[in-house]
Formats: C-alpha cells, sequence, structure tokens
C-alpha cells in the first residue's frame, strides 16, 4: 500500500505529517512536535477538559461545523482534511485578546490556569455555534457547553459570567468562507490510506468516503480494528497501551451519517454523531432530553457516534436500555449484503456481539412514537454530569382504552453482563390495568430478572433497590389518576424538545 500523508489545516496553513504512529494523539502532537503547549494534558482518557481543541469540518450542506473534542484520545489521522483550533488561535495578530479571553480576564474566571485553555476552547465553539441574534446564552446553554471542563480552584461562577458576557464584546474577524475553501481543498474524493511504524511494527489507517468502500475494506480486513469517535478505543491507548494493530476509520463515510425520517423510522446512520443522533431522538422522543444531556459531555458526543455506543457492547451504555425498550433495530451489513436484528438479540454476553467476521453496524431503526405508548428513562449515577451509571433503565408500555397494558418493554444497564430485558417484570405487566397493584408486582418481578453485581459504582442491593424504585418512579409518572408532565419531571425536557422540533 502506497502511503499518504496526513493533512489538516492549523493556524492558517496545511499541515502535512508522514511519519507519525497511527495512534499517536492530537495531544501529543500539538505538545511535542508542534510546541502548542497551551493544550494541557489533565486525565488523558477525556474528562477533565484541559486538552480541548475544536475540529472544523464541512457538514452535510458543506458549511463548516465546530465542534469542541478531547484532544488528548484523538489519533492524529482523524485530523485529515479537517481544521484544528487551539488556544493560541484565539489572540489577535496584533495581540489583542479574544472576547472568550478577555471575558475570562474582566470576570476572574481563573485562578491557577492550568483548565484555563479548555474552558476557554469550550467557550469558543460556544460563541461561535450560539446565534447571535438570540441574546447572550442561558446557563443551562452554558453549562452543556462546560460538561466536559473540570475546574478544581476558580469555581464555576467566574467562568459563567464570562461566558455570559464574552457576547458584549466588539466580534473579532473570522473568516469561515476561507477555511472553507481551505477543506473543500483537502477534502479526499478516494480512500485515505497512511502506513506509519511504531515499537510494534508497521500500521496502517485506512479513511473510506463511500459506505461500499467501507464494506469492502471490512470484508477484507476483518481483523483490523473499526474506528469511530475514539471516546473508548482512544483510552485503550493511553490508559491500557494497547496496540490496535490495522486501524479502519469509519469517520470519513457522509453515508453513514446520515439521520432520516419515514411515517414510521427514524434511521439513524452508524457514523452520525451522539450529539447529532440525540438531537434526532429528542425530537421524536422528549422523554429523552434528560438522558441526552447527562451522557457523557459536550466533547465526547460531538465525537463518539451512536453506532459506536451500540456496537461496544458494554454492559453500561447508557444508550442501549432505551434504543431496546423502544424496539429498535440494526441494520448490519457485511460486503455487498445487509440483514436486520433487533437491538435485544444483539448482545451474546459480556462484551460479546452477533456480529459476524468483516460485519459491522451500519444505521440504527427507531420506531416513531405512538399515541398510546407510555416512556421513560433513569440514570442513578454519583455525579448529576459526565458519570457512568450505577444503573441505568428504560421503560416503554402500550396501554388501551381501558388502560391495560397490552405491551411491556423494560431494559436495563448496569445490572447484568450485557444491556438486558426484563423479562419477567414485563410479563407481571402486560394483561393488567395499570395500578399500584400491578407495578408493584413487577417490582418484584425484577429480583427473578437480576442478580446484579457490586463494584466501586454500587453494591448489588442498591442496584436492586434502584431498579425497584425506578419502576414504582416511572408508574407515579404515567399512571391514571395523576400522570406527571414531562416538563414537570425533567428539568432538560421542554427546552429540549423545542429545540428539536427544527430537526428534519
Amino acid at each position: 500500500m502506497t502511503t499518504q500523508t496526513i493533512r489538516f489545516l492549523q493556524r492558517g496553513a496545511i499541515r502535512e505529517i508522514g511519519d507519525a504512529p497511527t495512534t499517536r494523539t492530537v495531544l501529543q502532537h500539538l505538545r511535542e512536535t508542534a510546541l502548542c503547549t497551551g493544550t494541557k494534558e489533565g486525565c488523558a482518557e477525556g474528562d477533565c477538559g484541559a486538552c480541548t481543541v475544536v475540529i472544523g469540518e464541512l457538514d452535510a450542506a458543506g458549511a463548516l461545523a465546530l465542534k469542541a473534542v478531547n484532544a488528548c484520545i484523538q489519533f492524529l489521522p482523524t485530523l485529515d482534511s479537517r481544521a484544528l483550533f487551539t488556544v493560541e488561535d484565539l489572540r489577535g495578530e496584533d495581540g489583542t485578546l479574544h472576547p472568550v479571553q478577555q471575558a475570562l480576564v474582566d470576570c476572574h474566571g481563573s485562578q491557577c490556569g492550568f483548565c484555563t485553555p479548555g474552558f476557554a476552547m469550550s467557550l469558543w465553539a460556544l460563541y461561535h455555534s450560539h446565534p447571535r441574534d438570540a441574546g447572550p446564552p442561558s446557563r443551562d446553554d452554558i453549562a452543556a457547553a462546560l460538561s466536559g471542563n473540570l475546574c478544581r480552584c476558580t469555581g464555576y461562577r467566574p467562568i459563567v459570567d464570562a461566558a455570559q458576557r464574552m457576547f458584549d464584546y466588539p466580534r473579532p474577524p473570522f473568516d469561515a468562507d476561507a477555511v472553507t475553501q481551505q477543506l473543500l481543498a483537502l477534502k479526499r474524493t478516494q480512500t485515505f490510506e497512511y502506513r506509519a511504524s511504531d515499537a510494534s511494527g508497521p500500521h496502517t489507517f485506512q479513511a473510506p468516503v463511500t459506505r461500499a468502500e467501507f464494506a469492502r475494506l471490512r470484508a477484507a480486513q476483518p481483523n483490523a480494528r473499526l474506528l469511530a469517535g475514539s471516546t473508548d478505543v482512544g483510552l485503550w491507548v493511553t490508559k491500557q497501551f494497547r496496540d490496535l494493530g490495522d486501524l479502519l476509520y469509519i469517520g470519513n463515510v457522509d453515508e453513514l451519517k446520515i439521520i432520516e425520517r419515514d411515517a414510521r423510522t427514524l434511521t439513524i446512520g452508524a457514523a452520525a454523531s451522539l450529539e447529532d443522533a440525540y438531537a434526532a431522538l429528542a425530537g421524536d422522543y422528549p422523554e429523552l432530553a434528560e438522558l441526552w444531556t447527562r451522557f457523557a459531555s459536550r466533547p465526547i458526543r460531538n465525537a463518539g457516534t451512536l453506532g459506536g455506543n451500540v456496537a461496544n457492547g458494554s454492559p453500561i451504555g447508557d444508550s442501549m436500555p432505551a434504543l431496546i425498550a423502544l424496539k429498535t433495530e440494526l441494520v448490519l451489513q457485511k460486503a455487498d449484503k445487509t440483514r436486520t436484528m433487533p437491538l435485544d438479540a444483539f448482545y451474546l454476553g459480556y462484551q460479546k456481539t452477533a456480529l459476524d467476521a468483516g460485519e459491522f453496524v451500519a444505521s440504527i431503526r427507531v420506531p416513531r412514537p405512538v399515541a398510546a405508548l407510555r416512556f421513560r428513562t433513569y440514570k442513578v449515577a454519583k455525579r448529576y454530569d459526565q458519570d457512568i451509571s450505577a444503573v441505568c433503565a428504560a421503560f416503554a408500555i402500550t396501554l388501551d382504552a381501558q388502560h391495560r397494558v397490552k405491551d411491556a418493554r423494560i431494559a436495563f444497564g448496569g445490572m447484568a453482563a450485557t444491556p438486558k430485558r426484563a423479562t419477567q417484570a414485563e410479563a407481571a405487566l402486560i394483561g393488567g390495568d395499570w395500578t399500584e397493584d400491578t407495578a408493584r408486582a413487577a417490582m418484584a418481578a425484577l429480583d427473578a430478572d437480576f442478580q446484579p453485581l457490586t463494584d466501586m459504582r454500587a453494591s448489588s442491593a442498591y442496584r436492586a433497590k434502584v431498579a425497584r424504585n425506578v419502576l414504582w418512579r416511572f408508574y407515579l409518572e404515567t399512571r391514571r389518576d395523576a400522570p406527571l408532565a414531562l416538563a414537570d419531571v425533567s428539568a432538560f425536557a421542554y427546552e429540549a424538545h423545542a429545540a428539536s422540533e427544527e430537526q428534519p
């Protein structure tokens, strides 16, 4: 294979790299090669946000999209055909501070300063994405933008104050059209192929641009490691020091990023980002708004994909319980053949799936909502933001005209070796009146469905109790005599639903 160089835009110039290992991180390149040391290393796992940078790429309409991501877990070859912005880009050529920086200074938004460049880049992304005619962003908007940034000494109030004040200063020039034209010149029309060696030997990084070519390469190289947002795989390198071998990257296949609806189904391409996927899901199911907000952080959702979250097979992946409860199906592809499988049949054991060698998840198909459906999700974790669930639950029941349960789907994460349905609890519900007695019978049946383990996040007894309690909460919110409106039980539901109404 003839190797190509990694080409990306940084500080107004095209950078070309041909000698970096395929798993060298963007952060390592910035600090050790480019000497852009404003970007800091903290956790090296995408949690603290000290390494936050902004990636610019062309969206489906050909416009420039700017997204904050964690440089510590992004592999350098994924920058190919994209633009990289760091804290060094913010200051003007004449030395003038950017409004983001000036606001942080004026609002005393920094003490030790170690985390400040990451906050500045998350705020810079917000600065350019927030509509100018909408007034300053709300505190909820700001909290969401900063959900991936941690500060241990300043406190968040002055940083939030800076986020609101940054729009009060004169707007500095930013030539988005020029960046767009440069990215159009860099755009690949054929597979990007990169080869480099490290201590373990030569490895390849291949990034096809069509679904057909991706499928061909996957079938021909079933042992190659699939890479999407690297929000999990990146940690295999930075924390476990694993040799990943050859990499096959899905992030350049625009066909697999498409999100579309018909009368019956919402179809989400496997390469669509978690942020875009949840925006579409919440458009149909506003009950998912809180889970969307609490799923990792904005930089993780910008990089990670729903297809990757599903294919990973983690027993604590927050997406799967909701998708299973909604009767989601997967479209699996091998070469030019596809097959459809219910998501609840996809997981065979701990991080073991039904994928054949050379097969991949191509899309996720979620049924559109029906009027008789009652649906809720609940995430229980030690922290409200950016935390792994101890228990994640989803409940979906369909009621008939007499308020009897016609159908029930209950799924949990964190309760077994895989995301799993509670079939005994479902059986206790189906055919019964949606009453307190029926709900309590289903709660008791959960003990036959799960024998959860004890780990650092929660004990077995705690998980079992939480599972029963969230089922009881679901009943209280959807009971016939005194139901609770979604806006009354979720601080995020109404606002997120309103924002999602513009989704196609």
